[in-house]
């Protein structure tokens, strides 16, 4: 699996979970949070890309990529907003760039209002922030998750390559498709799947939603025109929210907009930070 999402290789142990991260580069820091039912592989092109000019920080959160998948372990965004804010007390990162997608623009979000993470500014990419979200599959697992770990495995894996390649606009290669789906294939790969999905609850980010307006970081919200898992009105709604944030909608790509329009997302990204890191510097 480590040959397809490519390795980290620090642990940090955060209430007996392992947190497998790693970091590499010179310059100002800057932490990638990938979101669900990804890991930390889908931003490493990026943060390889980056690496010149920042010090890049990779994640994967309990229950996803190479971290722990421990059963009995809650995976919900509570608490993934507090191991954010414990990893980066770790690493020793007091006010690093943030980059983050889908699940991590919630946990971050919660790290910084909710647990004192303090970031020099911070970029959202396709995030999930704002009510309602989550889909009828969603809701579908939550209620039947144990029914779902238990699907023979060939089932599975076509559920899960059919699942991710929705969040595609412009359609994934072979390659793509299976360093999406590698982390879910083994046995307890498939129970984390349908485990995370089952813990994921709006309320998480009801509960930060009303304190949008106290942000006063740098904000960068950007989106894909034609994600249809969390479609555009929220890019919208999220950028008026955050006082002083900008807004950059990017064409021809969906929520996977890593892998949909790459250049963009990069130009966007580097533009982004250059101008932010400039500013302290």
């Amino acid at each position: 699996m480590r040959e397809l999402l490519g390795s980290l290789d620090r642990e940090f142990d955060c209430h007996g979970r392992t947190v497998r991260w790693d970091r590499f580069g010179t310059g100002p820091a800057v932490v990638f949070c990938h979101g669900t039912p990804w890991s930390s592989a889908l931003w490493r092109p990026f943060a390889e890309a980056l690496a010149g000019d920042y010090t890049v920080h990779l994640w994967d959160m309990p229950g996803y990529g190479q971290s722990s998948m421990d059963p009995g372990h809650a995976v919900g965004l509570d608490f993934q907003g507090e191991v954010f804010a414990a990893l980066l007390a770790h690493a020793g990162l007091e006010r690093p760039h943030v980059v983050a997608h889908d699940y991590g623009g919630a946990v971050s979000l919660r790290a910084h209002l909710l647990h004192g993470a303090d970031y020099a500014s911070l970029a959202l990419v396709d995030v999930v922030a704002l009510a309602p979200w989550g889909s009828e599959f969603f809701r579908l697992v939550a209620e039947n998750a144990e029914v779902f770990s238990r699907l023979p495995p060939h089932i599975h894996e076509g559920a899960v390559r059919a699942y991710v390649g929705s969040a595609s606009h412009t359609g994934l290669t072979a390659a793509q498709e299976d360093m999406l789906v590698a982390p879910w294939l083994e046995p307890r790969g498939q129970a984390a799947f349908y485990r995370q999905v089952a813990q994921a609850d709006q309320r998480f980010t009801d509960e930060v939603e009303p304190r949008y307006g106290e942000i006063g970081i740098p904000v960068k919200v950007i989106w894909g025109e034609d994600d249809t898992w969390i479609p555009v009105d929220r890019a919208h709604r999220l950028a008026a929210a955050i006082p002083g944030s900008s807004l950059r909608l990017i064409g021809g790509a969906g929520h996977l907009i890593q892998l949909d329009a790459p250049v963009e997302l990069a130009t966007a990204l580097h533009g982004w930070l250059a101008s932010v890191a400039l500013a302290f510097a």
